[in-house]
């Protein structure tokens, strides 16, 4: 019997062919074919004596062919571990993908702002001929209301300029008062002295008849008649003089006045201007836009009663009826863009809409970013087509730009393909492995690559080699 119980070693032996349990097959076969034997012969029984009689030694037939098969068998395992180790780059747990046919499509994602194709600014008026002063608002169009070119957006409080083109007034009429008594009191004085100035020449003449008659008169006479022609020669000369200089002060006192008058005058216009400005309207038609701004401390929207800075835009009027996207594209992915890829706008707020657009500018100088001097970034505009009430400027939008398109490809994950020598491979499931096979590539995207040859439809592949 015990013979027969080491024959069915052999047939045991097909559950330990699993490669994990080698080492336990070797265990058993020491044990059940070397050990046991051993320990037999260590405790032979007791026999009674028997007459002495020529014994066979024991056969060992059985026990050497068993361990020969079991050599065999270590070496078929062997084997077989170092083939699948060969044509596998794994031999634990692994990742896998099937190659399959489809649309291999690659896109490129944008971030952006929409914003209107047409749309001006609405700002406080700046207030002529004064310095620069917050204007109250005294009435304010709602967001989102629809005008026309002349509605009126929003109006000012207009009665600081009531009240300066009031105040200038009255001082403009006062100083055209003055000037026309200026005028009238320096033409007064033009006239009495051009009397004076016809006395002193009659007194030059009379003077100068009264020095003819020196020759028949005494000479003291003489001698005062010359004096007297003397005087009336100064005195003609001064007058003279002097009727010049009171002209020119009488017109320099009289401009200095003109002068008050147009600065009055003046002011009084641009009154009358900054009250026409304190009421603005739409200069297009479209739709009302609240920009927020700071105000107050704190970000918001203006209202009714808020005071703004001149020049300073608080509102939009767009036409809604063309829209884009105005993106800061990466130094990296500006030579991936071409106005022949089709693209699509996806709005945050809304998830539900979506738009097709179109490259329409690109920046053809960079800018620097904002955290760093080496990256560079350029202007891009991508218009929409197509309207809708939701789509608004200010909203955060994402363009998704359909850089590559191959209509039934195969297709494999990007990981699944690795890159030695400028060659390109993927280790192909082959029987119980894998095996390393190359291929040739086309289009790759961030997940995906596109297998010109090398593969086909429904192939297994590994993936995590790349």
């Amino acid at each position: 019997m015990r013979r027969f119980e080491r024959v069915s070693i052999f047939f045991d032996l097909s559950a330990w062919f699993r490669p994990s349990r080698v080492g336990g097959l070797i265990s058993l076969i020491h044990n059940r074919v070397i050990t046991e034997p051993q320990i037999e012969r260590e405790a032979p029984p007791i026999l009674p004596p028997e007459p002495a009689l020529r014994r066979e030694p024991p056969s060992r037939g059985p026990k050497f062919v068993i361990l020969i098969l079991a050599v065999l068998v270590c070496a078929a395992v062997a084997l077989w571990l170092w083939r699948a180790r060969v044509s596998s780059p794994v031999s634990a747990a692994v990742h896998t993908a099937v190659v399959v046919r489809k649309d291999f499509v690659s896109t490129l994602r944008l971030s952006g702002t929409v914003a209107a194709v047409q749309a001006i600014s609405i700002g406080a008026p700046r207030i002529a001929g004064s310095t620069i002063e917050q204007l109250t608002i005294t009435k304010l169009l709602p967001a989102g209301t629809k005008v026309h070119k002349g509605d009126v957006l929003v109006e000012f409080d207009a009665q600081p300029q009531i009240k300066a083109f009031l105040d200038k007034q009255a001082e403009y009429k006062d100083l055209v008062d003055q000037i026309a008594h200026k005028q009238a009191d320096a033409a007064a004085a033009q006239a009495k002295d051009q009397a004076d100035l016809r006395q002193a020449q009659d007194a030059l003449d009379k003077a100068q008849l009264e020095v003819q008659k020196n020759e028949i008169v005494s000479r003291i006479d003489a001698e005062k008649n010359n004096e007297a022609l003397q005087e009336a020669q100064a005195n003609l000369k001064q007058l003279r003089t002097t009727f010049d200089l009171k002209r020119l002060a009488a017109e320099a006192d009289i401009h200095d006045f003109e002068i008050q008058r147009d600065r009055a005058q003046e002011i009084m216009t641009h009154a009358q201007d900054n009250q026409q400005r304190m009421r603005v309207v739409s200069p297009i038609d479209g739709t009302v836009v609240l920009n927020t701004i700071w105000k107050g401390g704190s970000m918001g929207r203006v209202e009714e009663g808020d005071q703004v800075y001149p020049w300073f835009a608080f509102m939009q009027v767009v036409d809604p009826s063309a829209m884009e996207v105005r993106i800061k594209v990466n130094q990296e992915d500006v030579l991936a863009l071409d106005p022949a890829d089709p693209a699509t706008v996806h709005l945050d707020a809304y998830p539900d809409l979506s738009f097709p657009a179109k490259l329409t500018e690109l920046a053809p100088v960079s800018e620097t970013g904002d955290f760093s001097d080496k990256v560079k970034t350029f202007d891009a505009t991508y218009r929409i087509a197509g309207s809708e009430p939701r789509l608004t400027p200010d909203l955060s939008a994402a363009v998704d730009v359909e850089i590559a398109h191959v209509p039934n490809a195969l297709v494999v994950p990007r990981d699944s393909v690795a890159i030695e020598g400028g060659k390109a491979y993927a280790w192909v499931k082959a029987g119980m492995g894998f095996e390393k096979r190359t291929i040739q590539i086309g289009a790759e995207s961030d997940l995906e690559t596109v297998v010109v040859s090398g593969l086909k439809e429904n192939d297994t592949v590994l993936r995590g080699k790349a």
